[in-house]
């Protein structure tokens, strides 16, 4: 397949433009928990491969909120509802996808454990999202090896 230069209306372009990236509702939700429990982090931590939205450095865990729409949760079935502009947001989502893929990959290489949660996910289960990160957390403590 041939790379083209997607095109966009100004009107996404201005929408695009006013996404936030960083420190949204649920991010704050799950670090806040965290924190309340006496996990210390770094948020949008750069230094490693998707700046994952909060870092564990003490346990090397990489945490990533992921929205449904970006991220491609149940992407084969949601890429059929797409109305405007298909093509465009079907390739957006896709490279989307294989970065996310890409960065995990690295983070393993780098002894780092990449998780993800969707944003409904965190909103609706949050305890269940903490319970997740604790268990990588007491297998990092115990040093148990995840490959």
């Amino acid at each position: 397949m041939k790379h083209m230069k997607l095109k966009t209306t100004p009107e996404i372009s201005k929408r695009m433009a006013n996404v936030k990236l960083k420190h949204n509702k649920v991010e704050t939700l799950l670090a806040k928990k965290l924190w309340s429990k006496g996990f210390r982090y770094r948020l949008n931590y750069k230094k490693l491969p998707g700046s994952p939205d909060i870092a564990l450095t003490k346990y090397k865990i990489a945490i990533f909120v992921d929205g449904e729409f970006w991220h491609g949760k149940d992407f084969e079935k949601q890429k059929e509802k797409l109305k405007s502009n298909k093509d465009f947001w079907a390739e957006k989502i896709q490279e989307n996808i294989n970065r996310d893929k890409r960065n995990d990959v690295i983070l393993h290489q780098m002894g780092w454990i990449p998780l993800h949660f969707w944003s409904l996910e965190v909103e609706k289960n949050l305890d269940y999202c903490i319970n997740e990160i604790e268990g990588y957390i007491n297998l990092q403590m115990n040093g148990m090896d995840l490959d």
